[in-house]
């Protein structure tokens, strides 16, 4: 019993999507229309982008990063603004929960060794913000984008054009939020700089520009997918077990769930008719209940505006901690740390992601 609460706490999203896609099963009988529902492409990049990651932080890229970027920081503000940037570019590549996992663990460590952990949870605050925000730029930045690229046959230059204004706003608004940090002067020394396991990190920026190729229309998803498994087969296998599976299926649980309501007449039909013309908010307002993934997985099948749902799956990451599930990842963290404050954190949360999503709804409304 205790397994299974464990995995119920541990995979809640997950449970939701497999009992609403069982459910739905009884209104639309398994048939061959459902090998149509799932995006084996968006599932194939997934698993290949998660599986580079963490080769990626294996070989030490990211520590061997932070440890060169921090420790030249001469204030407290400095190094926060350090912190967050790491986050926000960071994320563009590696994906905004990958970006929390790796810096926000840091922030904590050099915070108290430059004896400032006073200002832990305005930190990992902002680095939640801007691991969300600085995802939104690229189609590998999150799971929402790399399913909606995929889903709307994007160009790379037509889903640039899109997020890019909104982006270069929440990039320029976390760095002003970054000045709230006291100016008090450190002195910060970080022990020896982290090494680098430069042939493992070769192998992954190699297999990193493959899945690129993919996500560019270059080559084609089984080529990648299978060029992937065979080089790790030979070098490092062991790390083809270490992606998130739950997340891939959960993505399948939410493809069989939309896939089905597509074919209820009726539930299509009122889909339509809620979205239409209010895509942008429709996705922003179920984001706040049901998290941004799954948000754009339900709402893509029922209207062809694209760059709408895109921009307000992403920016409706901000808001709630169950907006974006990167946000629960970082909340966790800093609940776990000796000083933290939870009731504090959940209140500057709220006022920095409701400010922030006031900001950039208006800012989007304008454009």
């Amino acid at each position: 019993m205790s397994t299974i609460r464990s995995f119920v706490k541990r995979e809640p999203v997950l449970l939701i999507a497999a009992l609403a896609a069982l459910v739905s099963c009884f209104f639309v009988p398994p048939d061959a229309g459902y090998l149509h529902y799932i995006d084996f492409r968006t599932l194939a990049l997934l698993y290949c982008l998660m599986t580079v990651v963490i080769g990626l932080r294996q070989a030490g890229l990211f520590a061997h990063l932070a440890h060169r970027l921090c420790e030249k920081a001469g204030s407290v503000r400095l190094l926060g603004l350090l912190l967050v940037m790491l986050c926000f570019f960071s994320s563009m590549l590696v994906t905004n929960d990958v970006a929390l996992l790796t810096f926000v663990p840091f922030a904590v460590v050099v915070l108290g060794l430059a004896e400032h952990s006073q200002e832990l949870r305005r930190v990992v605050v902002l680095q939640t913000v801007a691991a969300n925000l600085g995802s939104m730029l690229t189609p590998v930045g999150n799971p929402q984008n790399l399913y909606l690229y995929s889903y709307y046959r994007f160009g790379f230059s037509a889903f640039l054009r899109l997020t890019f204004p909104i982006w270069l706003l929440s990039l320029l608004l976390t760095a002003l939020a970054c000045l709230a940090l006291p100016r008090e002067r450190i002195s910060l020394f970080l022990g020896e700089e982290p090494g680098l396991d430069r042939r493992s990190l070769l192998l992954y920026a190699g297999l990193f520009v493959l899945c690129l190729l993919v996500v560019l229309h270059v080559i084609d998803w089984p080529l990648m997918l299978v060029g992937l498994i065979a080089v790790l087969a030979v070098f490092d296998r062991r790390i083809l077990l270490k992606a998130d599976f739950m997340l891939l299926l959960t993505f399948v649980a939410f493809f069989v769930f939309a896939g089905n309501l597509a074919r209820m007449e009726g539930v299509n039909a009122l889909l339509r008719r809620l979205l239409q013309g209010r895509e942008y908010l429709t996705a922003l307002l179920t984001s706040q209940i049901i998290s941004n993934v799954p948000a754009a997985l339900l709402l893509s099948g029922f209207t062809d505006q694209a760059g709408e749902l895109l921009l307000g799956v992403n920016i409706g990451g901000l808001g709630t901690p169950i907006a974006s599930l990167a946000s629960l990842i970082s909340m966790k963290l800093y609940s776990h740390t000796e000083q933290a404050q939870t009731g504090r954190y959940l209140l500057g949360f709220y006022l920095v992601n409701l400010l922030f999503l006031l900001v950039l709804s208006l800012a989007h409304t304008l454009l």
